[in-house]
């Protein structure tokens, strides 16, 4: 009996304490419904085949889609559950994709490429997604800026009128050789637009940055400018420690040394190339063709990240999200500098540059052909492709890795779901018009790559073959 009362002491007040704890649950259930806004998406979720996917980056502003889609909940709308995880440089990104250890990764243009074109590690990976147009800089050290500063024009406020060429520079590249001296430079890896960036934009200016061969794969043959590869992230502190004098790269490294008041950006790549392809997002061929769903969904989410990215006023919001530790992990001063349409040169002299960071516009996210196959002719001029391909070879090339199929399957369901207009599809058989838009004003018409690689002064030449 004194048992039964026991029980029945703490049954009772358990029992109530549960009712109430539910009611209360309820009501605050009920509560969160009534000040939850209704998502006004019309997602319709694709059979995803692996919904459980692991994505890489690199610390870099133009990582900015995978934040945002992972973020926004854009991945998730499309019944994906995706992480997404900070790697040490970028040929870690593409052993882990290779090796299937990450499902996709945001990746260098020239990586899937070189590839799939025989230059490093070889694999079929393929790319249905560019993330980004522009986003990187050459930056020099104070000391480098104060010898080039006198031979670069002024304009009528006194400041130096841009872009500024290597011209500036020549005259700086020659002391230091008078004086035993080598000029050192950084690149992030051998195949990054970065260094073909700044190899064009030495060249331009007759200066050689060094040829490739099968022998010598630091591309420092004949080299007046001897580059080397730096992790984006440990940029400032090599120019600081003085191991080289200048690099490039991309956001937020070059607006880092401003920062730090350690070095002086000299230019962008919007100047170097209007509006050029910088990252892609980046899966095995392996992947795309036993899951096909879950690669159209990630694209999907993929474009609706660009789309917000570009749309007003939301670059505020980016750029706390990618001030986060997990992410670039920068000071918000520092990513806002480019991504909110503006960029510091010297300390003080801060331009507006609406479209240094363009994630949406100009059909940024749609991989197209021709931005592939300028890759392709500047692997072959410096050498890094050692024989002379057809013309052929480079249309059939890049169309085994950049998959505009994969990007207009997305796009037409994001249409048809009403999250983008129709107009954003481009029409388009893959190939951009030709354009002269080049620091050294040279044309590249991507449907004939020969006549464009024997274009300049500097670099491989090479005859028709057929």
């Amino acid at each position: 009996m004194k048992s039964l009362i026991k029980k029945s002491t703490w049954i009772l007040p358990l029992a109530v304490l549960l009712f109430s704890c539910g009611n209360k649950e309820k009501k605050q259930t009920e509560t969160l419904a009534e000040n939850t806004p209704v998502e006004t998406s019309k997602t319709k979720t694709l059979d995803i085949e692996k919904p459980q996917l692991t994505f890489g980056f690199i610390k870099l502003t133009d990582m900015a889609p995978l934040a945002i889609a992972k973020e926004k909940g854009f991945f998730e709308d499309e019944g994906l559950f995706v992480s997404v995880e900070a790697q040490s440089n970028w040929k870690n990104v593409l052993d882990r994709v290779i090796d299937g250890q990450l499902d996709g990764s945001h990746m260098l243009a020239g990586q899937p490429i070189a590839a799939g074109a025989g230059f490093g590690r070889q694999a079929e990976l393929v790319t249905p997604f560019s993330m980004d147009l522009n986003g990187n800089g050459i930056t020099v050290s104070n000391d480098v800026w104060s010898k080039m500063k006198p031979n670069v024009p002024k304009g009528e406020d006194g400041k130096p009128v841009h872009p500024i060429k290597a011209d500036a520079l020549k005259p700086v590249i020659e002391s230091y050789k008078n004086s035993g001296k080598a000029f050192k430079m950084g690149m992030v890896f051998p195949v990054s637009t970065h260094n073909y960036e700044i190899r064009y934009w030495l060249a331009a200016a007759g200066i050689h940055p060094g040829m490739y061969t099968a022998e010598n794969v630091q591309g420092q043959i004949d080299a007046e400018v001897l580059l080397s590869v730096t992790p984006p992230p440990q940029m400032p502190a090599t120019l600081e420690s003085g191991t080289i004098y200048g690099y490039c790269v991309g956001e937020p490294w070059n607006q880092q040394a401003v920062f730090k008041g350690i070095g002086v950006p000299v230019t962008t790549n919007y100047d170097i190339w209007k509006n050029n392809p910088e990252k892609v997002f980046v899966m095995t061929k392996k992947f795309v063709e036993k899951y096909p769903n879950t690669a159209v969904a990630v694209t999907k989410a993929l474009i609706r990240a660009g789309k917000w990215l570009d749309e007003p006023g939301n670059r505020a919001e980016a750029v706390k999200i990618l001030s986060m530790s997990q992410y670039v992990g920068a000071d918000e001063a520092v990513l806002a500098n480019s991504m909110t349409g503006t960029f510091e040169f010297e300390k003080g002299d801060k331009r507006e540059m609406p479209d240094f960071n363009v994630f949406y516009k100009y059909n940024a996210t749609y991989p197209f052909y021709s931005d592939g196959i300028w890759f392709l002719t500047q692997m072959r001029r410096w050498g890094q492709i050692p024989e002379a391909k057809p013309a052929d070879w480079y249309s059939e090339t890049i169309k085994n890795i950049y998959r505009p199929d994969i990007w207009t399957k997305a796009a037409k369901l994001l249409v048809e779901e009403g999250n983008i207009p129709a107009s954003d599809i481009p029409e388009t058989d893959g190939y951009k018009p030709a354009t002269t838009d080049f620091i050294d004003g040279n044309a590249y018409d991507a449907k004939d790559p020969i006549s464009y690689i024997n274009s300049f002064k500097i670099g491989n030449k090479d005859e028709a073959v057929q």
